[in-house]
């Protein structure tokens, strides 16, 4: 496998492909904290997470354009309003969903797979009627293009550093929000113990409606940043709803360190393993493993906790 290649080189290649892995990784995150918060903290099977996250990138496109447009003069900025829309965009898309549709099915959590996988169908037929079926993609401001040298035969895109730090952010804020402040407690609680959170004063309806949309707005948060490294369709969320569910499932429902424990060693296992085999063998070997690890410690990487 590793014939006809010099020590240098090798070690070139597994450097980028590290680094690829790294922006994967990014990406699998930003995905999985949303799902995270509404699977492991709601018990909630939402099949139509990739489509909230698309959301977010339709949003980024269309203030790209609307700067573009009539704010040129401000267009290098325009990424950091475009991720605030997406995040408040997606999240009232998801309150409103909750209210509309989760609520009722929180005693059924199977149900809520079909509810969910519906949603993702209609979502993805405004998305086409609206957008069209064919992919768009947003102009990158210049500052974001390019790429930073650090040796000769590595380059390290700007793009990718951009998105591994806004994976970092987000993540701190998410610990915050879940570890370090009241609205945390109150979610862990209802986790905990449904009916004793109500019984001390805890409003369960309202926390569980602003836990479904943060989770949301997540997920716009991630299809923004989407936008940095691929272009948008009403299909494109499909395309990593399966891997976001592997990598929660994996990690741990619920456990911050255990997504994000789980999105790294997924995403360099598969990044490394695809410059050697094909994209679609490096894939199996890589949920063939994770399968296997599932069998011998099915809560996954940290123990799961289940609502009650």
């Amino acid at each position: 496998m590793f014939s006809g290649y010099s020590m240098g080189e090798l070690g070139a290649i597994f450097a980028m492909q590290g680094f690829a892995g790294l922006i994967l990784f990014s990406v699998f995150v930003l995905m999985a904290l949303g799902l995270a918060i509404i699977f492991g903290q709601m018990g909630v099977i939402n099949m139509a997470h990739g489509e909230f996250m698309i959301l977010g990138a339709y949003v980024t496109y269309l203030v790209s354009n609307l700067f573009s447009a009539y704010l040129p003069g401000l267009f290098g900025i325009y990424f950091f309003i475009a991720m605030v829309l997406a995040f408040f965009a997606s999240g009232a898309l998801g309150m409103f969903v909750e209210w509309a549709m989760i609520r009722h099915l929180y005693k059924r959590p199977l149900d809520t797979l079909l509810a969910t996988w519906g949603l993702s169908l209609i979502l993805q037929q405004i998305y086409r009627s609206v957008f069209g079926a064919r992919e768009v993609g947003v102009t990158i401001p210049s500052w974001i293009m390019g790429s930073l040298p650090v040796t000769d035969s590595i380059e390290i895109p700007i793009n990718g550093i951009f998105v591994m730090v806004l994976a970092v952010s987000i993540s701190a804020a998410i610990y915050i929000l879940m570890y370090r402040s009241g609205w945390g407690k109150q979610v862990r609680a209802i986790n905990q113990n449904r009916v004793m959170a109500g019984a001390v004063g805890i409003n369960t309806e309202w926390t569980d409606r602003m836990t479904f949309g943060i989770g949301c707005g997540v997920a716009g948060v991630a299809g923004s940043a989407f936008t940095m490294i691929g272009s948008t369709g009403p299909t494109a969320g499909q395309l990593y709803i399966v891997d976001t569910f592997l990598v929660v499932v994996f990690g741990g429902a619920g456990s911050l360190l255990g997504t994000i424990a789980s999105a790294f060693s997924i995403s360099q296992a598969q990044s490394i393993m695809e410059f050697f085999l094909s994209g679609s063998m490096a894939k199996v070997l890589t949920l063939l493993t994770v399968v296997g690890i599932l069998m011998l410690r099915p809560q996954g990487l940290f123990a799961m906790k289940l609502r009650k």
